[in-house]
Parts: structure tokens; sequence; C-alpha cells
């Protein structure tokens, strides 16, 4: 009879650390899936910010263009305003 007791308990304790195989198994492809996810996401970090340092780059143009126009602007109406 012991020996049914035994074997029962060394098949428990078998199904038990198939179980945690099983789980760390699911836990290494978690952390597989997740590393990729990691790495997806600081690829799209790098090209977003690429992008908004040429928009900052743009405005920064568009912005020197408006006060070159807008300085010529003034130096005009200062001749008018003189003529007048």
């Amino acid at each position: 009879m012991l020996y049914y007791v035994l074997i029962g308990l060394s098949l428990a304790l078998t199904g038990i650390a198939g179980m945690q195989m099983m789980y760390m198994f699911y836990l290494d492809r978690l952390d597989k899936e997740r590393k990729k996810r990691v790495i997806e996401l600081e690829r799209k970090c790098r090209s977003l910010t690429r992008r908004l340092e040429e928009a900052e780059r743009r405005i920064a143009e568009q912005d020197d263009l408006i006060a070159s126009l807008y300085e010529e602007d003034n130096d005009r109406w200062a001749d008018v305003l003189d003529d007048a």
C-alpha cells in the first residue's frame, strides 16, 4: 500500500514540475515578445524624433523668412512715412 502512495506522490510532484516548466516557457515567450515590442517602439521613437527635428528645422526656417519679410515691410513703411 505504501508503494501506491509513493507512486502517486511521485506522479503528483512530476506533474507539478511539468506545470512549472510550462509556466517558465510561457514566461520566456512573454519576455521575448516584450523585447521585440520594446525594440519596435525604440525604432518608432527614433523615426518620430527625426521627423520632429525636421519639422522644428523647417519651422525655424519659416520663422526666419517671416521675420526677414516683416523687417523689410517695416523699412518700407518708414520710408513711406518719411516721405509724407
